[in-house]
């Protein structure tokens, strides 16, 4: 019974000064004093007075009456208001074998919930009903009264009959009393004196609290937002992604995380993006690198999603800050995706901890720590939760219409739109699966709807937002992609192959080999991965102790059965894919959607779908460690003395504990190679000498202060026309390789003093070049041509 229900008697005022505890309860079922005694029943107490404008007292008016409503009990914006007489509101306690149960105005549901979290180790309730660590399936059992009555009234509490004068006399004729019979306020009476209530100390008992100030009201919103469960569970993500991935924020403006190669090409890009939406949008895929191929920055992955931050700052170092900082923060928003929708299916505090650590912390994703693209998947997680929470929706609760909550659905398209913006690389699989997920959903609902299940509602406000949200998404992958056929239009021989999906497709025992870079697997696994031939993509260990934890899930867990089948069967399948042509060469799983699926044959490194493996991995241990959870309440409540039971909570934190140490990393942060000071005033287009795809990388970042146009460019494919480039100015400088700079409209070469060593450049450097027509200057580090 929830703290909101109080007996119905209560609602009649007692007398000043009367304690319901003044006289002892005649037992449940019992009468009045006046029944008990053989005397007739009371009449009933008249009703209060009116003011003499005709309108209700507002102290007097009933609870939902005419005057200011009385607080809620719990979580409302004021305090309870005392009952007459200074006692307060009795209400009904619950009892539950973990100890007092706290209540919230709603079920916590797991996204939502507009309470505050509910603390560890104490029970709570959802809707009234007893809960434990938020879940309402896990069900504390009330203290029980009388079938068909609430808690049992006290006999003081019933309403004292009206004096003989009162009963007598008689009501006006407009049916409004005489304001001069009201009667006075108790605290008028003067101290000692009669209150007319027959208790002469009334007039000592405390007042009623103030209404807090408009501050008070404030600061108090403030502490219930800061110690809100998301909140916490934000900066606990925040927090824990910058001790995972330290040091990338001891030197964020010198250093990179794992090479100085396709990071600073990402710093690029963001850099890019932000430069281009800001001074000419028409532009964006027409970037300065690659000149003068058409729809360069469509060459690869784009990180468009992040042009945002990329408008803030210019020039190398500021692109390495931003960097580093987005490194971290998208591991925060993974943990945090994967624990709202672990929570949103229906797992515990720590199980969806344990979930979101695993899809962030996965040994595998170490070895991708170079590739921003794909460590950006938290928004995947994210969407999911939040359409599940616009539907009323949850894998252990099924589906609730009341839950339904359309501005959620839209939150969970935008996020998914978004997500699609940081590149097809995980994109377009999310994509497939989401189109997937809501093609099953709509297909199920029609067939429970039409075949005697039952009417399940959904409204036309929720179907406008998925029309809408669904829109935008479409709409938005659709945009994306225009640049990326153009690319597969100009160059087909871009397009990925399968003999190249082979050469990076992982055998099955790269699911049990972690990369170098992992801390505890490392060393121990180096033998194995020399026998890989593309390690950075092979090695795709999710997790010994994830490994374990899904495997106790599949027999021990708050999922049911199917649910864990469910489960089972889709990390199968997704492991199946991310071995590509390994698995019996592809011919039933990773090359049909190659050659059928639009889009699918832009993907070259199947590895990566091991994602979806490591989401579900971490929801099957998510059951799993909710239930141990629930158990271990279950006995720490019932020992007695139960001094034992923070200790078995602690055993619950040992799981999350072992996950996070299995990610610890040793990636390295090497210094980033700084900008020649001859790029910061040149001005394009130019060639910068030596030109291959890792030496390009840097000099993509290193154009970030102006954006002139040059040559140099790396991606994932490397266009004909600069390969021609390359091969004819490695002979650098002559007639022949001057004219044809001359001829792509290059009048400008920058040679690296640093970068010539082995290259046909070290001995010729230095040489003169009067009788080419050309000038020469030495500018720090590097050689300037001009011609």
């Amino acid at each position: 019974m929830s703290t909101d229900q109080s007996s119905e008697a209560e609602t009649s005022p007692r007398p000043a000064g009367r304690s319901r505890d003044a006289e002892p309860s005649p037992g449940p079922g019992a009468g009045s004093p006046d029944i008990l005694a053989g005397q007739d029943p009371p009449t009933p107490a008249p009703a209060p007075a009116p003011n003499p404008d005709g309108s209700a007292d507002p102290a007097r008016a009933p609870h939902g009456g005419s005057g200011d409503p009385a607080p809620a009990p719990h979580g409302g914006s004021g305090d309870p208001a005392p009952t007459p007489g200074g006692s307060a509101e009795r209400a009904s306690n619950v009892t539950t074998a973990a100890g007092p149960a706290s209540t919230v105005g709603d079920s916590p549901d797991p996204v939502t919930a507009a309470g505050e979290p509910a603390p560890k180790g104490a029970a709570s309730t959802a809707g009234g009903v007893p809960t434990i660590d938020g879940d309402p399936d896990d069900r504390a059992v009330p203290e029980k009264t009388p079938a068909g009555t609430a808690d049992p009234v006290d006999p003081s509490s019933a309403a004292e009959p009206p004096s003989p004068s009162s009963a007598a006399e008689p009501a006006s004729p407009s049916g409004a009393a005489d304001p001069s019979s009201a009667a006075e306020p108790a605290d008028s009476a003067e101290p000692g004196g009669d209150t007319g209530s027959g208790d002469p100390w009334a007039a000592f008992g405390p007042a009623g609290e103030a209404r807090p100030s408009r501050a008070g009201r404030v600061a108090h919103a403030v502490y219930r937002f800061l110690v809100h469960e998301w909140t916490l569970a934000a900066l606990a993500s925040l927090v824990l992604a910058v001790v995972m991935t330290w040091p990338t924020l001891r030197y964020p403006l010198h250093t990179i995380p794992q090479d100085i190669w396709d990071p600073t090409l990402q710093a690029w890009q963001m850099a890019w993006s932000g430069h281009a939406l800001l001074h000419d949008p028409g532009q964006l895929w027409q970037s300065n690198t690659f000149y003068p191929e058409p729809w360069s920055f469509a060459f690869s992955d784009t990180l468009l999603g992040y042009a945002p931050a990329g408008m803030l700052g210019t020039g190398p170092v500021a692109a390495l800050l931003r960097y580093n900082i987005l490194f971290v923060l998208v591991h925060a928003l993974a943990t945090f995706g994967g624990y709202a929708l672990a929570r949103q299916l229906g797992a515990g505090r720590i199980g969806a901890a344990v979930a979101g650590a695993s899809y962030t912390y996965a040994p595998w994703l170490l070895a991708q720590d170079g590739h921003l693209h794909v460590l950006s998947n938290g928004g995947i997680p994210l969407a999911f939760a939040m359409l599940a929470r616009g539907h009323g929706w949850s894998l252990r609760r099924g589906y609730r219409p009341e839950r339904r909550n359309a501005g959620w659905a839209v939150a969970g398209w935008l996020v998914a739109s978004w997500q699609i913006t940081l590149g097809f690389g995980i994109g377009l699989p999310f994509a497939y699966v989401l189109g997937l997920v809501v093609l099953v959903s709509v297909v199920v609902w029609y067939v429970r709807r039409f075949t005697g299940a039952g009417r399940r509602p959904f409204g036309w406000r929720l179907l406008g937002a998925d029309l809408g949200g669904g829109l935008v998404f479409a709409a938005t992958g659709a945009l994306m992609s225009i640049p990326f056929f153009k690319v597969a239009e100009l160059y087909p021989y871009a397009k990925r192959s399968l003999p190249e999906v082979d050469l990076f497709s992982p055998p099955a025992d790269g699911f049990l080999i972690a990369p170098a870079e992992s801390r505890i697997w490392g060393a121990a696994h180096e033998q194995a991965r020399a026998a890989l031939p593309w390690h950075p993509e092979m090695t795709l260990l999710p997790g010994f102790m994830l490994y374990g934890l899904a495997l106790v899930g599949l027999v021990f867990s708050i999922w049911t059965v199917r649910q864990r089948l469910f489960l089972a069967a889709g990390t199968v399948l997704a492991l199946l894919l991310a071995m590509g042509t390994k698995f019996h060469g592809g011919r039933y799983t990773y090359v049909p959607l190659f050659e059928h699926l639009p889009g699918w044959d832009g993907l070259r490194t199947p590895g990566r779908l091991m994602l979806w493996t490591t989401l579900l991995l971490g929801l099957l241990a998510a059951g799993a460690v909710t239930a141990l959870c629930v158990r271990v309440r279950e006995l720490a409540a019932h020992r007695v003395p139960p001094w034992p039971g923070p200790w078995l909570r602690l055993v619950t934190l040992v799981p999350l504990a072992l996950v996070l140490i299995e990610g610890l990393n040793v990636t390295p942060h090497p210094v980033v190679p700084e900008q020649p000071d001859a790029l910061r005033t040149l001005d394009g287009p130019l060639l910068v000498l030596p030109s291959d795809q890792s030496t390009d990388q840097n000099v993509m970042l290193w154009t970030t202060s102006r954006f002139q146009p040059v040559v140099n460019g790396g991606s994932g494919f490397t266009p004909q026309a600069q390969q021609a480039t390359r091969d004819v100015t490695k002979s650098f400088p002559d007639p022949n390789s001057v004219e044809y700079l001359r001829g792509i409209g290059v009048h400008t070469v920058v040679l690296l003093r640093d970068r010539v060593a082995g290259t046909p450049w070290q001995t010729t450097i230095d040489l003169p070049v009067d009788s080419l027509g050309i000038q020469r200057q030495d500018v720090g580090n590097v050689v300037v041509y001009r011609f």
